[in-house]
């Protein structure tokens, strides 16, 4: 977990639209137990974090996957509690792995309202050079799976090419851990039924996405210490 800690500086109504939710939405959650509280600066003002932010990400996307707000807040109170927003990013990426595919065709003021916040023409050519969504006639075709991470990288002090090329080794090493992980279960249950598979399958599937995710950011820690610890 990161120990570096971000200065709360939204106000509630700054981050129900960061989040594409309302204000009434985010009170709500508050009262349910869901958010932890603001952070109360000057004239008693809240304030809020990318903790919060994440947060919502993480419920929204529990909700999507047919989660009730009960469900959801027992989901909440097994975590632990020190998780910071990159934590909670990495637990909505692997609830967001149980669901198919999603695209949907959105106008441009969805397109904003999804993204939570408005995007200019370059964000917009930056998400469709990275396949995030695709224009057409006056509307755009949207990766909902990818935005939220797409609209993130918007804000990564990289370039657009250094970008890509990230997206690029990501795409083919995963492909081949999976290739790899396929090939080892056909051979473990190449004697079973269909069925038997296919629940294994669904079964396996969030398990083998977590088991990456953490290896995954593990492994990446390690790096950046080594990097961030040789002399230059």
């Amino acid at each position: 977990m990161a120990t570096d800690i971000e200065e709360p500086k939204l106000t509630v109504d700054e981050l129900a639209a960061r989040a594409g939710v309302t204000v009434r939405t985010v009170r709500f959650y508050s009262t349910k137990g869901l958010l932890p509280p603001p952070v109360i600066g000057p004239r008693r003002v809240g304030h809020y974090g990318p903790e919060h932010l994440s947060r919502l990400a993480l419920i929204e996307e529990l909700q999507q996957q047919g989660m009730t707000l009960a469900a959801i807040e027992r989901y909440l109170q097994q975590l632990p509690p020190d998780l910071d927003a990159r934590d909670l990013a990495i637990h909505r990426a692997v609830v967001a792995s149980w669901a198919p595919e999603a695209v949907e065709t959105v106008t441009r003021a969805e397109l904003d309202r999804r993204a939570g916040r408005a995007l200019g023409d370059d964000d917009v050519e930056r998400l469709a050079a990275m396949g995030v969504i695709e224009a057409g006639d006056g509307d755009y075709r949207v990766d909902l799976g990818l935005l939220r991470l797409g609209v993130g990288l918007l804000d990564v002090p990289l370039s657009h090419e250094a970008i890509l090329a990230a997206r690029g080794v990501l795409i083919e090493h995963s492909r081949a851990a999976a290739h790899e992980l396929s090939r080892l279960f056909r051979e473990e249950v190449s004697e079973r039924a269909a069925q038997d598979v296919k629940s294994l399958s669904a079964h396996m599937q969030p398990l083998l996405v977590q088991a990456l995710l953490t290896t995954f950011q593990r492994s990446l820690n390690a790096e950046l210490r080594g990097w961030l610890s040789s002399p230059r």
